[in-house]
């Protein structure tokens, strides 16, 4: 098996619960919260093979653990990021929303040039593999209202928060 076809993991605990955190040789290739059944439906078909390592993924954990210390407001690790080009493309938008800010569907649609396509970037965001470095909670709609969120509401209110983007 070679190298790149590996996909190396761990867990962590978090003020969000759980986390997995999986990692290859190019990045940070999932970022997900950790439920029954998660990593199997991960693990299966999807062309890598899943190796526990704690070792390959500290440097990962590391600037997490920061971020939720509040000690880091960017993640300076390489992405591995595994979409369509319309995905990747809404996914980079998203990690140049800064620390502590929110904006819109809307606002993300007219980044990456499909500005009626805010259900679409919504989509996007529902298939984002890397929670919280690719930060979908900083996305609202257009109302101001939080939306959804693929952990949960309280999730990304938690996250919210820790940023200094809400207060109450």
């Amino acid at each position: 098996m070679a190298d790149l076809d590996a996909v190396y993991y761990s867990r962590i605990t978090s003020p969000v619960g759980p986390l997995i955190v999986g990692a290859t040789r190019r990045g940070l290739f999932c970022l997900e919260f950790d439920s029954p059944g998660a990593l199997l439906y991960r693990t299966r078909n999807n062309g890598h093979v899943w190796l526990f390592s704690e070792e390959k993924t500290a440097p990962f954990v590391r600037e997490l653990r920061e971020y939720f210390q509040g000690k880091r407001t960017r993640f300076g690790f390489e992405l591995d990021l595994h979409g369509t080009a319309f995905q990747k493309r809404c996914w980079k938008a998203l990690t140049r929303i800064p620390y502590g800010t929110t904006t819109t569907y809307a606002a993300i649609a007219k980044r990456v040039g499909r500005p009626r396509a805010f259900r679409a970037v919504g989509q996007a965001n529902h298939c984002n593999p890397l929670a919280i470095v690719v930060p979908c909670h900083r996305v609202l709609q257009a109302d101001g209202s939080l939306g959804g969120y693929g952990g949960g509401l309280e999730k990304k209110v938690t996250l919210l928060k820790l940023e200094g983007a809400i207060v109450n």
